[in-house]
């Protein structure tokens, strides 16, 4: 056989190989470019996947007629495109007994509404179903707000059953605004961060993708001691160390009492120039 023959017959054998273990050709969960949108999360054929904001704590609140259209996503151990974080997917049991796939903790769905590849119909849905993403510098949560001190409140921070929609970190770690604060003026944290551990900086260095209810030209990165913190509509945003990094908590809502440190949202007014 030909140096040529053999050389042509690896090539293609090789190619075939990569094929096979290439990400990109049959990964479960792909990495696709919306003109629109930008990169967005989508299974193997193409059809896109989705996040429910009322799915904040990492449960699936998408039962009944609800699921019937919005269907699950569920596959025990996806394969994944280059780009994707294994660490970031994960199952959940649904209260209905099924299985469904989590990505960054928030369960994912399709949409029935979406009738080819590359559909992106369901997003900002009832202003609560987002187009599953990489690259969120912040989502959108819809909760009970519940306080440290046990209390349910309302969006206008009274004791009350309603559910109230606030901006959360990638993952639905609650973010808050510091009432004392000016505009793009962070005076809460320290020069040392010795007072960080308690309502500790979110540090964004750029602006990234958002949920596409909300305007990207609200935000925007300030410099604090040295660090970059996320701002919305002037507002520095926070985390509480009373959450304990756990996914959907609002106990910072009550501290020291209500209304000192709020939640953000569409609601949000512009924070006040010092």
């Amino acid at each position: 056989m030909s140096l040529f023959v053999l050389a042509a017959t690896c090539i293609v054998s090789c190619d075939d190989d990569d094929d096979v273990q290439n990400p990109a050709v049959n990964a479960d969960v792909r990495l696709q470019t919306n003109e629109k949108l930008g990169k967005i999360l989508t299974d193997n054929q193409g059809r896109t996947l989705y996040s429910f904001a009322l799915d904040v704590n990492g449960q699936a609140a998408c039962s009944g007629d609800c699921i019937a259209k919005w269907p699950v996503f569920y596959k025990a151990n996806p394969s994944l495109e280059t780009g994707l974080d294994a660490a970031d997917f994960g199952v959940i049991t649904r209260a209905d007994g099924a299985k469904q796939s989590t990505y960054k903790g928030w369960p994912l769905y399709y949409f029935q509404g979406d009738t080819k590849a590359g559909d992106i119909k369901g997003d900002s849905a009832g202003g609560t179903w987002f187009t599953a993403k990489p690259d969120y510098s912040v989502a959108l949560g819809k909760a009970q707000l519940v306080g440290k001190d046990g209390v349910k409140y309302t969006g206008k921070y009274v004791p009350g059953d309603e559910l109230t929609e606030f901006i959360t970190d990638d993952y639905g770690r609650t973010l808050y605004q510091f009432s004392k604060d000016s505009f793009n003026i962070n005076k809460y944290t320290l020069p040392d961060f010795s007072n960080d551990a308690v309502w500790p900086v979110y540090q964004e260095t750029v602006v990234q993708n958002i949920p596409t209810i909300l305007k990207k030209a609200d935000f925007g990165v300030i410099d604090v001691h040295g660090k970059k913190q996320l701002a919305y509509r002037g507002w520095a945003l926070y985390y509480y160390g009373g959450d304990e990094n756990k996914r959907g908590n609002t106990k910072g809502v009550s501290v020291p009492t209500p209304g000192i440190w709020p939640i953000n949202n569409n609601g949000t007014l512009t924070a006040p120039k010092k």
